[in-house]
């Protein structure tokens, strides 16, 4: 986040080039790690991050900050450090406490470089490979920390100028952290002050996770103005979601100068497709933009309406959010949400396939939707489901298929890259949906091929 976004009129044209699929890392996570566009803790349990972003590196006295942060229901705080280009340097034992405090109160540690904001653009901002070199410069403070923190590389690195080095300067950057001996989950934000306009780091995303040795990076996108729309937002967050990489929204407001974004439509899609979010910030801005504050003056006890909104309002962080399971010893999986799950399916034949039909989520006129598809006794090359809905429910958007529709019956078949399955090997796709009065369970087909 900066004090003002200046964001050009560029059009959101460009597509998507390709769509890839990402699978589990080879090396053994001594933390985080990431698998098929998902973000796993050391015990193997999916984590979506919900919480908010603070401060720090300008007020650094405000440690009961992150208990406040907790207490109000966050699982993850993204705390603002400084390498010392543009702000007092927050140096080894400064970024120590901030993991022990983190630590305490059972959040994780998402630690970001403030200094690289708007370069290219902003006077005084610096590199990534300068980024980098703070990293490696306070290192002790990480090593060991792998379970409780991810490094964000640099906030916002490039403004609306320079950026067509975004790729290949972060895939520079990750590559001399892995060298350097860091072995966290890294994340990355776009550039264009963070909102990816241009689509940059979209685009180029899948280059840049091939370029981590441990394939163990995540995407952060910052959505302000750019994103003042619902198709905008499913957009983006949609095409990782397909492509199988990992997504967050680092940072969104309520509100901002350079327009006001869709934070209803981040907060829902966020919660139906398991994306984490991060919203700017808990307290302390300025520059015109104090009305980002979630907490006035600090307090917990005076939330703005923003905080309100974030922290107790739909899809937000109080009714949403799960404590990391590495804080709990908790090692199974668990959904975001409670499911409505069809009931069993039988056995597959030999050489066919069955399907499962669960309401992940469901909201006032939508809901989210999955199939999971379980394979016989012997290999598939594809498959193919198909379900009828009883109550005039639709399909609006879905991932890991190709879904069709003839009138209230669907279609939904495989796409390249999980449709050839082992024997009982299974896949999940999913779906968002709308409907009215009533939302009933489906039987569905499955057809190998």
């Amino acid at each position: 986040m900066k004090k003002l976004l200046s964001v050009a009129g560029a059009a959101l044209l460009t597509v998507l080039a390709g769509v890839f699929a990402y699978g589990q890392p080879a090396h053994a996570a001594a933390g985080f790690s990431v698998s098929n566009g998902r973000l796993y803790d050391a015990n193997g349990t999916e984590f979506v991050m919900r919480g908010v972003n603070h401060a720090h590196t300008w007020y650094p006295q405000q440690t009961s900050s992150f208990a406040n942060i907790k207490r109000l229901g966050a699982n993850t705080v993204r705390v603002v450090l400084a390498s010392g280009d543009r702000w007092a340097k927050n140096d080894t034992a400064d970024v120590a406490n901030v993991i022990s405090l983190c630590k305490a109160n059972k959040l994780i540690c998402v630690l970001e470089v403030h200094d690289t904001t708007g370069y290219g653009e902003q006077s005084g901002a610096i590199t990534l490979d300068r980024a980098v070199d703070y990293w490696l410069s306070i290192a002790s403070a990480l090593q060991g920390q792998e379970k409780y923190v991810i490094v964000n590389i640099g906030n916002e690195p490039y403004g609306n100028q320079g950026y067509a080095t975004w790729a290949t300067d972060t895939a520079n950057a990750i590559k001399r952290l892995r060298a350097g001996g860091l072995t966290h989950t890294i994340m990355v934000d776009g550039p264009n002050w963070g909102q990816d306009w241009s689509f940059t780091m979209r685009d180029n995303a899948g280059t840049v996770f091939t370029a981590d040795p441990q394939k163990n990076t995540v995407f952060s996108i910052h959505m302000y103005g750019v994103f003042d729309t619902a198709a905008e937002i499913t957009d983006y967050l949609g095409r990782f979601r397909t492509a199988g990489l990992p997504i967050v929204v680092g940072e969104f407001g309520f509100n901002h100068s350079d327009g006001n974004p869709d934070e209803d439509t981040i907060m829902a899609y966020s919660q139906a497709n398991g994306i984490g979010y991060l919203g700017w910030s808990w307290s302390g801005n300025g520059g015109g933009v104090e009305y980002l504050d979630m907490a006035t003056n600090f307090d917990p006890n005076q939330l703005t309406s923003w905080g309100q909104r974030i922290f107790n309002g739909a899809n937000g962080i109080k009714a949403t959010a799960k404590e990391a399971s590495v804080y709990s010893g908790t090692t199974s999986p668990s959904p975001t949400t409670s499911p409505t799950t069809s009931p069993s399916p039988t056995t597959p034949p030999p050489g066919g396939c069955t399907a499962s039909y669960t309401i992940v989520n469901s909201w006032q006129g939508g809901f989210q939707g999955e199939v999971k598809v379980t394979v016989g006794a012997a290999a598939i090359n594809g498959w193919t489901t198909k379900w009828t809905f009883a109550n005039g429910q639709t399909v609006t958007q879905s991932w890991n298929a190709t879904i069709s529709s003839s009138g209230s019956t669907y279609t939904a078949r495989n796409v390249d890259y999980n449709g050839r399955l082992g024997a009982g090997a299974s896949t999940t796709f999913g779906f968002l949906g709308s409907w009215t009065g009533s939302n009933a369970v489906p039987a569905v087909t499955c057809t190998a091929s």
